[in-house]
């Protein structure tokens, strides 16, 4: 397994495109153009990505796989900024569905039963205590 090490490189962009978003000076970047296009485009953008990575997924690339993941991440972080919604907000909100479901899973539809509640040897294994 490969494990990165260093700063957090969606943080890392966050920050920078809101230093774009505040200051943004034509530089030529992509993502200049791409805050100059909107948030329609940016929104557009991550779908686009998003297809991709479950079109390589589907054909079994794993390179590929990996390669449009980065691009989805990297879109869905331009957008955020634009939202104002940092990356810390997403994972956060990651780590309240896994303090109320157990694991980090998405939130259930209107439409779907409700999640049964944790049993006390559940509660107790997230609090670090033995049962």
């Amino acid at each position: 397994m490969v494990h990165y090490i260093g700063p957090d490189p969606l943080r890392t962009l966050y920050e920078a495109v809101q230093t774009l978003r505040q200051d943004p000076s034509p530089d030529g970047s992509r993502t200049a153009k791409l805050l100059a296009q909107g948030r329609a485009r940016m929104a557009r953008k991550v779908g686009e990505e998003a297809i991709e990575v479950a079109i390589e997924a589907m054909r079994g690339d794993r390179n590929a796989t990996l390669m449009e993941s980065a691009d989805l991440l990297y879109n869905l972080v331009v957008l955020l900024s634009d939202l104002g919604i940092s990356p810390d907000e997403v994972m956060a909100e990651l780590r309240r569905r896994e303090l109320a479901f157990g694991i980090a899973e998405k939130l259930p539809k209107a439409d779907d039963p409700p999640a049964p509640a944790p049993t006390s040897v559940q509660q107790k294994r997230r609090k670090g205590t033995k049962g």
